[in-house]
């Protein structure tokens, strides 16, 4: 069985289906909206609320009134330090990701560190929207949880 870092949106409606999915068919999985070190995960409102900047639009992934400078700082936030040491941690650990789609750029980053790794990678699109030439780095490019089960043989 597979260790699993599943990368993908706050926003995603298939995140909670997948992390339940592979679990049932026995791998290990790290799931970033409840991390191992306890809490709900990160959200860039929760920084915004902290560092008194605008959070418009922060629906647990972007502070879009923040100037570049607020940006810079969030990242230094302990919160923000917290979150990435334990999504690093669990990318070192884990021996595959799988990419769920709809995502952003830090799901994309995650996918492609593990991927220039030559770790196990795969794209799963439950809702195709448009081409991505770039998947075809990934071992698997799936649509189905049959064929994401099928792609972690």
């Amino acid at each position: 069985m597979a260790k699993i870092y599943v990368a993908s949106s706050w926003r995603n409606p298939y995140f909670a289906d997948v992390v339940s999915l592979l679990r049932s068919a026995g791998h290990e999985v790290y799931d970033f909206r409840n991390p191992p070190h306890g809490g709900h995960g990160f959200k860039w409102a929760e920084i915004a609320q902290d560092m008194g900047v605008g959070a418009a639009g922060c629906a647990g992934e972007a502070a879009t009134e923040w100037t570049f400078d607020q940006y810079r700082q969030g990242l230094k936030h302990p919160k923000a330090e917290r979150q990435f040491a334990a999504d690093l941690e669990a990318m070192l650990w884990a021996d595959t990701c799988v990419l769920v789609l709809p995502c952003g750029r830090s799901a994309h980053t995650e996918a492609g560190w593990f991927s220039g790794r030559g770790l196990k990678t795969i794209a799963y699109i439950p809702q195709f929207d448009e081409p991505e030439l770039m998947y075809k780095l990934f071992n698997a490019i799936v649509a189905t949880p049959t064929e994401l089960l099928e792609a972690l043989k």
